[in-house]
């Protein structure tokens, strides 16, 4: 068929997971299960009277890390009456409590001191507020200052400043970063976000109780000073709680970062893995997957379905190969319904309206084979409307080789027929010639000229390919910058089960491996010198100064192998999030979380490059 391999892959096994909250080993999931553990222990639960409603007001970041890891009824059910947006006008319910988790920036502190600003006409009865993160001490005084000091009954920090996205990934949600890390105009913005993104990034680790050794790519300056400041940072958190990084195999633990250069291929291939694909090919937002769907009695309405690890079928098939998505899908459903004693039923999407009818009972079910097979089946059309074509040649670019594993002399022959095609976008052929130039390690002027020319690439997106040029990556080569641009050695790992349209890895993959099994080179990815082995604890920490409104926070389980945490500066695509799942399937004791400042798709970062300022 469509995708050639030596042979048919085999399944893999997937570990069983249990989405009932509680989950079997604190291995699986240990990042959502923490943070949604510690929203409800520490923040809904924490001020509760028995009986008595309360109102949670949020911000943005603090309303999207609850949406990932708690459900609105277990919040509900712990007696908060309703979810306010603070920045939004709001009803005031002076005779209730008010629970706030926000981040400590100087809008949000200003509207919470809004909300008590003319006595009597308070917003609420009082304040018991949780803030996601250190909070200045310029923003904390004027909080001292202002009249809400009169109602705050708590105040704390509970140091998640972060998105568990999925159960090994996290975002910053900071999409500013790419801007202010890589924009030559924006150097006077960097210093602060380095320090914005390191807190987040302790936060992550003191949630996670690691203490971990930090490591950073040495190619790219600035990684060094993220590394020190991250550091830095992760020193007053120990300082906070001893007990961070403490545990039989936690001291093999490592936080390694990476600037988005070390690896634009990944970002920038066609993904046939149903999850990449999805969300390159659809128009999926804030993880919203939106169809029309044919009902019983034959006339259409438009679904929204939400892509996250409650859906169980979602979390089997995410990292497949789109060629066996289909298929599994209609299994499964086969399984299902002659387990069910669905009698003679088909599994096409007319057989399922029909079911849904006669089998209401399960409709959740039921519900989600009619989605994945809706998923699987718009991936395709894509796929056989010009991206078959594409893959093809952005393989051989990634690879430098073709299928037989042949080294390909003239890629130019291979890219000039896409390029001159005016059925393919702008984007698409921006990102062939982007690996082209990649491939050849830089190319000449004329050469860009030309390619440029055959593609009829407007003049407003040629930045997108000179850009590239801020990640420190070679575009223009002319005889004073030949410098030996180090590609990576790469694992060897095509078999004959590898489908031939799928033969990139992306490098995070080989990062990974290679950290744990010890073997990562300390030229190319040292480790902070001078790191302390037991950093000065002082007696006045950071939590000193919140006085009688702050409490103990209560102990948290932490799971006991090392883990291996990567930070991408510039985002994190959808590839290098299934790695890190694959390369903890493959060994015992490790597990990876990966993150960036934002998770990253290849359009976006086309979009982040085009803003990179022209020098």
């Amino acid at each position: 068929g469509a995708f050639p391999s030596g042979t048919t892959t085999t399944p893999k096994v997937y570990a069983s997971i249990e989405l009932t909250g509680l989950l079997t080993t604190s291995r699986k999931m240990a990042l959502k299960r923490q943070v949604g553990l510690r929203i409800m222990n520490d923040v809904v639960r924490g001020a509760k009277k028995p009986g008595e409603w309360r109102v949670l007001v949020v911000d943005k970041l603090s309303m999207r890390m609850i949406s990932s890891c708690c459900k609105m009824h277990e919040i509900i059910n712990e007696g908060i009456t309703i979810v306010e947006d603070i920045s939004k006008s709001r009803e005031p319910l002076p005779s209730m409590d008010a629970v706030y988790l926000l981040t400590p920036t100087e809008d949000s502190i200003r509207m919470l001191i809004n909300d008590f600003r003319d006595p009597p006409h308070f917003m609420y009865r009082s304040a018991h507020i949780y803030f996601t993160e250190a909070c200045a001490d310029e923003l904390f005084q004027d909080l001292c200052k202002s009249y809400a000091k009169r109602v705050i009954k708590t105040c704390k920090e509970i140091n998640i400043a972060f998105i568990p996205y999925e159960s090994q990934v996290f975002s910053l949600d900071a999409a500013d970063t790419f801007q202010a890390f890589y924009n030559p105009s924006l150097q006077h913005m960097r210093s602060a976000t380095i320090e914005k993104i390191a807190e987040q990034i302790a936060t992550l680790c003191a949630t996670l109780g690691e203490y971990p050794s930090v490591r950073y790519r040495a190619e790219f300056e600035r990684n060094a000073e993220v590394a020190q400041m991250i550091q830095s940072k992760l020193d007053q958190y120990k300082a906070d709680n001893p007990m961070m990084g403490e545990g039989p195999e936690k001291a093999r633990s490592q936080l390694l970062i990476l600037d988005r250069g070390f690896d634009i291929v990944s970002p920038l291939l066609h993904e046939l893995t149903f999850q990449a694909m999805a969300y390159d090919l659809l128009n999926i937002e804030n993880d919203v997957y939106k169809y029309e769907a044919s009902s019983s009695r034959g006339d259409y309405n438009l679904k929204e379905v939400l892509l996250d690890e409650n859906d169980d079928l979602w979390l089997q098939l995410r990292h497949e190969h789109i060629a066996v998505v289909s298929q599994r899908v209609t299994k499964m459903l086969k399984q299902f319904t002659e387990q069910k004693k669905m009698a003679n039923s088909g599994t096409s999407m007319k057989d399922l309206s029909t079911l849904l009818k006669k089998m209401p009972q399960y409709q959740k079910e039921l519900n989600q084979y009619s989605t994945h097979l809706h998923l699987a089946e718009d991936c395709m059309k894509q796929y056989q409307n010009n991206v078959d074509r594409l893959c093809k040649v952005e393989q051989d670019l990634a690879m430098g080789t073709d299928v037989e594993g042949e080294r390909i002399r003239d890629q130019m022959r291979n890219i000039v027929p896409i390029l001159l095609d005016a059925n393919i976008s702008v984007y698409d052929k921006i990102r062939i010639i982007l690996l082209y130039i990649n491939c050849k390690n830089g190319i000449s002027e004329e050469n860009l000229a030309r390619l440029l020319q055959h593609a009829k690439i407007p003049a407003s997106e040629k930045p997108i390919i000179t850009n590239m040029v801020h990640l420190n990556v070679p575009v223009i080569l002319d005889n004073s910058n030949r410098r030996k641009y180090r590609q990576p050695e790469r694992r060897e790992r095509i078999t004959e089960h590898t489908y031939q349209m799928s033969r990139w890895t992306p490098v995070i993959k080989d990062i990974m491996e290679d950290a744990i099994e010890d073997k990562l080179d300390q030229r190319h990815y040292p480790f902070l010198t001078g790191r302390a082995s037991a950093p000065p604890y002082s007696s006045a920490v950071r939590s000193a100064r919140y006085g009688h409104w702050h409490k103990e926070k209560g102990g948290l389980e932490y799971r006991t192998g090392p883990r291996l945490i990567i930070f991408i500066v510039g985002g994190l695509s959808m590839s290098e999030m299934r790695s890190a799942y694959e390369v903890t399937r493959g060994n015992d004791k490790w597990e990876m979380v990966v993150g960036g400042t934002e998770i990253i798709k290849p359009e976006g970062f086309l979009q982040e490059l085009q803003k990179l300022a022209a020098e």
